[in-house]
């Protein structure tokens, strides 16, 4: 085993950035048939929680330990969203240009991509896709204020939870996270025509496919 180097040239990595915000509304069947671009996002702040320990004892010693279930929420910030979004934040279009609230909340799914960098190539080095499934957001407040002569645009900021989806193999997610310096680039270029959709014709509309489509989509051949 060769000696450890830190700080290698070109081993400087960072992450950075929040962009191409994708909005995937829930369908039947817990699929998420039609996706939207969702301009105007700020950030995507991922808390996990759970996971805690809870320590059992039993004849003088510590006996074990049990772990809570981990949970995976989110708070989204954005100066504006998606018309579609209005029946995940509890909205409903009685008749146009007309909206009401208080009405229940849609589930959706979230895709944005965050910025890989390091030393040698700065920004271009590479990118993460990261995916949440079963969102749901929470009321919000939204504040406004009189224009003046130091004018902020407003903006828009969402607690999220999710119930986790099925994976083959695995405990049921919330997300994943896809890292474009890993896998193979004609496979992300495939799974990205799914995400967002291409000009191909029929059966092209960005879709967010479920964790077990992905895992096979990118998985490299056997043999």
């Amino acid at each position: 085993m060769a000696k450890l180097v830190w700080d290698k040239t070109g081993e400087r990595y960072y992450e950075t950035g929040v962009k191409k915000g994708v909005l995937y509304p829930q369908g039947s069947g817990g699929t998420y048939p039609k996706g939207v671009a969702w301009n105007g996002l700020i950030s995507v702040a991922e808390n996990p929680s759970g996971g805690e320990v809870t320590p059992i004892y039993a004849d003088n010693i510590k006996y074990l330990n049990l772990i809570s279930a981990e949970e995976f929420g989110a708070t989204i910030e954005a100066y504006t969203y998606p018309d579609e979004f209005a029946e995940c934040d509890g909205s409903a279009e009685v008749t146009k240009g007309v909206m009401i609230g208080q009405q229940t909340r849609k589930p959706f799914g979230l895709s944005y991509v965050t910025t890989l960098g390091n030393d040698t190539e700065g920004n271009e080095y590479g990118y993460k896709i990261h995916i949440i499934y079963g969102a749901l957001a929470s009321p919000s407040g939204k504040e406004y204020t009189t224009i003046n002569d130091s004018p902020e645009a407003i903006t828009f900021t969402w607690e999220i939870t999710t119930t986790p989806v099925d994976v083959t193999g695995y405990k049921p997610t919330s997300c994943i996270t896809i890292d474009s310096t890993k896998v193979n680039p004609n496979k992300l270029a495939a799974l990205e025509k799914i995400l967002y959709g291409s000009d191909e014709g029929e059966g092209s509309d960005p879709r967010l496919p479920l964790p077990d489509e992905i895992i096979a989509l990118l998985t490299p051949a056997q043999g």
